[in-house]
């Protein structure tokens, strides 16, 4: 009877970082420069015949709660948003903060606490050995998925180490 024999090694790893990234516009920052700047020297490649840039977006959403406190700031109830976009988040909480009926509904005053808020981006990265792999941001850690070659944790780490806010 036959065996089955590894054909590869595949890692994953996390940075956790020593504090969360302050708010989603450096969230969004940084992750439009990692897609505009490819700071990990990754490289174009054609699936399916179709052409892929270097590095792309596959996945992202943002979460956050609008809370309702009553008169002596107990909270008494929460909307929680989850967006795909942030510009749906962003607008999800604004009209959830200015809906009166669902205010009077929730019987508080409506507020949103923005430390509170979640983000994750997905990237899809194409190494130049051929390796694709996926590092996932969140707004207290990175993850760095299905990769093979340790130098390609070995170069997000270098990069990661000379990003203030990844420390």
């Amino acid at each position: 009877m036959a065996d089955f024999t590894q054909k590869s090694v595949v890692k994953s790893a996390v940075r956790t970082l020593a504090s969360s990234i302050a708010d989603l516009t450096t969230f969004n920052s940084l992750i439009q420069d990692i897609l505009e700047n490819n700071p990990w020297g990754c490289t174009a490649y054609t699936s399916a015949g179709v052409n892929k840039p270097p590095v792309e977006k596959t996945s992202q959403y943002f979460t956050g709660k609008v809370i309702y406190e009553d008169a002596e700031a107990k909270t008494i109830g929460n909307v929680t948003i989850k967006a795909n976009s942030t510009s749906g988040f962003n607008t999800a909480i604004s009209n959830t903060l200015a809906n009166a009926a669902l205010t009077t509904a929730m019987a508080g005053s409506p507020s949103h606490d923005s430390s509170e808020d979640s983000f994750s981006t997905t990237l899809k990265c194409h190494n130049s050995n051929g390796e694709l792999y996926s590092v996932t941001f969140k707004r207290d850690s990175i993850s760095l998925s299905s990769y093979e070659a340790d130098s390609i944790r070995t170069n997000l780490d270098t990069w990661a180490d000379s990003i203030g806010i990844l420390a």
